[in-house]
């Protein structure tokens, strides 16, 4: 791998690990602490909520924020750096085999994760920069493996039911919606274990929206949508188990709201932001 050449900053090399990803956070390392002026910037702050704690991660163009906090541990005083969750959804995307072995250490009986990486052994690595003017941060992968299945990998790491294993086995974000982007109809055939969704049809043509819920996706877009049958797009959202059982009030509450917004074939009184029409028969006045 060529080395980078547009590096601006203090670039640390890290190693990914099951920390960084479950965890969305990394110790910062001792040698670096003057490089990066960590105490010139946070030895006076007391925990990561602090406003002085605060730093902003850049990722791919996109602004993250973070915390930089003091930790103290059996070696005497730390610093971590701290990033927010979509921020380490991002991450598990982009180091998607690091990923699966942190799942794997975690569905294991003794769930220790250096043993897990002992027998499954490889390594990726992220180089992280500092900005200590802004207080800014900079991700950028170094090396990341590609899996034997990459689009399989890619699919499966975003899914909902690898989302659903996530919650369970780390015990992190059980209330936390699992939401999905746009993705072409040829696609909904592959999302397998897909259960307790609010979702949205399009047809672009047309310019139709639907909005509906399902227990089981799949079985749902299979039986049909006859108010608009050539839709071409979908998206939907996963709700969490304390949720599952009021789908149909949380359905009927966006369909309502969604009426407020588009014309709609009950002449709910509406704004109409947009050309598009809600094609729901049934909405609540």
């Amino acid at each position: 791998m060529l080395e980078r050449k547009n590096v601006d900053f203090p670039l640390w090399r890290k190693k990914v690990d099951a920390t960084f990803l479950k965890e969305g956070f990394t110790p910062i390392p001792k040698w670096l602490i003057g490089i990066w002026e960590i105490d010139k910037n946070f030895n006076h702050v007391t925990s990561k909520s602090d406003q002085d704690a605060q730093v902003s991660i850049i990722y791919k163009n996109l602004e993250y924020q973070g915390q930089v906090s003091k930790v103290r541990s059996p070696h005497g005083q730390r610093y971590r750096l701290y990033f927010e969750p979509s921020l380490a959804d991002s991450m598990c995307n982009l180091f998607l085999m690091s990923y699966m072995r942190m799942l794997e250490s975690e569905l294991s009986e003794s769930s220790n994760n250096r043993e897990t990486e002992k027998e499954i052994s490889f390594w990726e690595f992220i180089d992280i920069e500092f900005d200590s003017e802004r207080k800014q941060f900079h991700f950028v992968a170094h090396y990341k493996l590609t899996p034997d299945f990459p689009n399989l990998f890619s699919r499966l790491v975003s899914s909902a039911p690898i989302y659903r294993i996530k919650n369970q086995v780390i015990g992190k974000d059980k209330k936390r919606i699992f939401k999905q982007d746009w993705r072409p109809r040829k696609e909904y055939k592959l999302e397998l274990g897909v259960e307790d969704v609010i979702y949205m049809l399009v047809d672009t043509r047309k310019k139709l929206i639907y909005l509906g819920e399902a227990g089981k996706m799949i079985n749902r877009f299979n039986a049909g949508h006859p108010d608009i049958k050539d839709w071409d797009y979908y998206k939907y959202n996963v709700l969490p188990d304390e949720l599952a059982p009021y789908r149909l009030a949380v359905e009927r509450m966006e369909i309502r709201d969604m009426a407020a917004l588009l014309d709609n074939k009950q002449n709910i009184q509406t704004i109409s932001i947009s050309e598009y029409k809600l094609v729901n028969r049934k909405i609540d006045k």
